[in-house]
Parts: C-alpha cells; structure tokens; sequence
C-alpha cells in the first residue's frame, strides 16, 4: 500500500470520482456569485475540534460552503466534494478529500458517499477497500449509551487499565476505544443494542440499500465516534488493515453553522501524505483541463438510482464522457442541471428502464430518442460520443 500519492494524481482521481457519482467541486460555488452571498465575510463560530481532527476539517468545509450563500432544501440538495489541493499551489505535506451529502435524510446520499470513497480507494491504491459501518445513533442513543459505558468502566474497574479509568472520568467513548485496544471488545457493550426506534429504522434503511446496490461493507459492532458533532451512522475505508477514510452523519454540527436552517448532512473524509515534487519538476499543481462532456444521465425513481449508482464504475472505468446528479431526486432540476452542462445528449432512465434493463438517448438538439439496452451500453454510447 502506497503511504504518499502525488497531489496532481489525486487531484485528477477524486475530479474523475466527483464527476460520475454527482459530486460538483466545492470551488465552483465558491467561484459562482450567489444572491445569498454576502460581499463581507460571514462570521463562523469558534469551536474547538483539536481531539478530533475529522471533525475540524469538516467543520472549515462548512465555514467555505457557508460563505458561498448557496442554499439548501429537499428538493435542491448538494452533493459536494472538495479538497485541500489547489491548482497553482505548491501540493501540502497532509492531502484531503472530501466528499459531502447535504440535504437529504435518504439512505442513498450516505451510500453514494461510501460509495464515492471506495471509488477513489479502489483508483489509488489497486485494490479493493473494505468498508465498516456501524451506527452510534441519536443523541437519546448516545446518552443511553454513554451510561451503559459508565456502568461497564465502573464494574471492571478492577480489571482495566489506569490509564483507560482515566479517560472514562473525561470521555466514557474515548475510553471504549482504549478498552477495545485493550482486548474487551467482547464485554463492551455495541452501541447497535441501544438503539432508539428512529437510529434503528435509518440504519436498517441503508443497510438494505447497500445490499440493493450490491455495495460490499462489514457490520463493525464497536465502530466508535467521539464528540459530539456525529450521530448515526458511522463507517471508515480499509486498504491492508489501515484506515484511510472516515465518515458520519453530522446534523448536529450543520445545526452550529446555520442557525436559521438546518437539514441533514453526511460526509467523509480521505487523508494521505503528498509525494514531493520531484528535482526539476514544477512545484505547483497544475491544472486539470476541462473534460468534454458528451451525455447528461438523468434517472427517475429507486430501481434507476440504484441502477446508476452501479453503472457509475463502469463509466469512470471506460472513459465515458458522462455526468449525472445520482442524489438529486427532481426531475425538474435533473433536467435544469443538465442544461447548465451543455451535454449534447441526455440519458434516461425511468422506472419502466429500469426494470427493463434499457436506457434513452436524446438527442438535446433534435429530440430525437434512441432505446439502447444496458448489456453493452457502454460501447453504444462511445459510438454516439
């Protein structure tokens, strides 16, 4: 497993990922003037995130998005990425990928997200990642929790460590995961058994869409997050037994930036060392160039999200000068977004497509409409590029 990735290769993989599962870069909003958008800087509030890294980096995600006045509702969600890399710029020693759902509570935008991350693993590293999820719940959940984890550091005080008695007096989640370093991880208490009616039917929700999307994951009984900004579920991405990404839901921080409008949030984050230039190369990253989109896909309805949601590999894989909004649920703004990217043609897929294995192509100029079968799509749609 590679420990440093060149920043201009990650920056050119996580645009590719960003493209075909629905992604849009944070900087184009910040670029994009906004009627919201305020000419003076917004003030955030001042938190400290220093015993959570993850949570600090989301946060200044939150502070840039905030300032680009872009607004948020059921119907208009975003699904962002972003990143620390920035053409021009020398590359940091620490590189960040992110990749947010903000807007919908609906299992598909923590499964586009894990499945985003797994997308951008599978391109660095060559292999296949392993995905662990659990859920920590609501806050009911985590109270409820954190007494059953009082109760066991309480009762085993004998058995445990100084130092793991000490971090139960402070942060009872802290402590579990030194109790689970410390080989308890079969007396300690999962926070799935403690969950509230609401945290259960959300995780047993994307559970079943990822087994619907035929999403590979491991059920990871004591995957635990700190603080108090994360709620539900939780999943981090293994290559060769290292973590190398971690996700949660984070309505609750979202609640501290927008105090007027809050809505559901997901998001991850991917963390790796640069690579240094080498001797005689630029020490700036480069621009990527501008991709010549040929297709906009546009679906309608579960069966074809989560057709297009397994389609979305195969696209990237091949090169397909394709783009699709896989979380954006209105037709109408399906269709708005594609005319905002120009793409020649669309591709459709409704339920009746979906069901049918097939997909249309229309001609945005004549109107003209193709009925084209999924088995072997990908070269039809190379024939009209």
């Amino acid at each position: 497993m590679r420990d440093r990735i060149p920043g201009e290769e990650l920056l050119q993989k996580a645009s590719a990922v960003g493209q075909y599962y629905g992604f849009t870069p944070l900087s184009v909003f910040a670029a994009t003037p906004s009627p919201t958008r305020t000419k003076s800087k917004i003030e955030n509030p001042k938190l400290d995130f220093s015993a959570d890294p993850t949570a600090e980096t989301i946060a200044s995600f939150l502070k840039q998005f905030k300032n680009t006045g872009q607004q948020i509702s059921a119907r208009q969600p975003l699904f962002l990425w972003h990143t620390n890399i920035a053409p021009g710029r020398p590359v940091q020693k620490k590189v960040t990928v992110q990749f947010h759902a903000l807007g919908t509570d609906r299992a598909i935008a923590d499964t586009i997200v894990i499945r985003a991350l797994s997308a951008l693993a599978r391109d660095l590293f060559k292999e296949e990642p392993i995905v662990r999820i659990n859920s920590m719940g609501d806050k009911e959940t985590r109270a409820r929790y954190a007494r059953e984890l009082g109760v066991f550091f309480r009762k085993r005080a004998c058995a445990l460590s100084e130092e793991c008695l000490n971090y139960a007096k402070q942060d009872v989640f802290l402590a579990a995961e030194h109790a689970l370093a410390g080989g308890y991880a079969d007396e300690l208490p999962a926070p799935t058994e403690h969950l509230s009616d609401a945290s259960r039917k959300r995780f047993e929700d994307l559970l079943e869409y990822l087994e619907m999307t035929e999403t590979p994951y491991e059920l990871a009984r004591h995957l635990i997050s700190r603080g108090g900004v994360w709620s539900d579920i939780c999943f981090e991405i293994m290559i060769g037994g290292k973590r190398i990404a971690w996700g949660s839901r984070y309505t609750d921080l979202v609640k501290t930036f927008f105090n007027n409008g809050s809505f559901p949030a997901t998001g991850a984050v991917f963390q790796i060392a640069s690579l240094p230039a080498q001797a005689g190369e630029d020490a700036v990253i480069k621009k990527l160039p501008q991709s010549r989109l040929r297709f906009s896909f546009v679906h309608i309805g579960d069966e074809a999200k989560r057709l297009s949601i397994r389609l979305a590999e195969n696209f990237k894989k091949e090169r397909v000068p394709l783009v699709q909004n896989i979380g954006v649920e209105s037709l109408t703004e399906q269709l708005y977004l594609a005319e905002k990217q120009n793409s020649p043609y669309l591709l459709i897929m409704g339920r009746k497509e979906a069901l049918e294995k097939t997909a249309i192509v229309r001609n945005r100029q004549t109107r003209e409409e193709t009925v084209i079968p999924l088995d072997g799509i990908i070269e039809r749609l190379k024939a009209f590029a």
